[in-house]
C-alpha cells in the first residue's frame, strides 16, 4: 500500500541540460542570478543544485570564468576604442564587485597599530564633552 504514495513537496526540476545552458550564458557575461532566471528557477534552487549536483557545480564554475572573460575582453577592447560609449567607471565598478577575487585595489592596505608585544594595540578613544558633561553620560538608553 505504501508504494502508491506520492512524494511530498514539489518535484525536482533539475535537468542535466542546465549544465550546458549555464556555460553558454556565462559566455555572454551573465551573472549567476541571470542564469537562474534563464533556467526558470530561483536563486536558492540554483544554489541547492550547486550543492546537490557536482556536474552542475563544475558547469557553474566554468560559466563564471567565461563570464569574467567576457567582461575582461570587452573592457580590454573598449580601452582601445573598439566599444562605443564605453563607461570605464561603470566597468571597473562591475569588475571589482562581481569578480572581487581577481579585481581588487592592491594599493589600498589596511593597517593596524601593534603594541610592543606584536599584538593589536588598544586604540585611543576620544571623549566628547557637551556643556562640561561627557556625551556618553547624556545618553539615556
Amino acid at each position: 500500500m505504501g508504494e502508491d504514495r506520492k512524494p511530498v513537496g514539489r518535484p525536482n526540476k533539475y535537468d542535466p541540460a542546465f549544465c550546458e545552458k549555464v556555460i553558454e550564458l556565462g559566455k555572454i557575461g551573465a551573472s549567476k542570478v541571470e542564469m537562474a532566471c534563464e533556467l526558470g528557477i530561483c536563486k536558492a534552487t540554483f544554489n541547492n543544485y550547486e550543492n546537490e549536483y557536482p556536474e552542475f557545480l563544475d558547469a557553474v564554475r566554468l560559466a563564471v570564468m567565461f563570464s569574467q572573460v567576457f567582461w575582461e575582453k570587452n573592457g580590454r577592447l573598449a580601452t582601445f576604442g573598439e566599444v562605443p560609449n564605453f563607461n570605464a567607471t561603470t566597468w571597473i565598478f562591475n569588475m571589482k564587485n562581481r569578480f572581487s577575487d581577481d579585481w581588487k585595489d592592491v594599493s589600498k592596505q589596511e593597517s593596524q597599530l601593534l603594541g610592543k608585544d606584536g599584538n593589536p594595540a588598544d586604540q585611543p578613544t576620544m571623549n566628547i564633552f557637551i556643556n562640561g558633561v561627557a556625551a556618553d553620560a547624556q545618553r539615556k538608553d
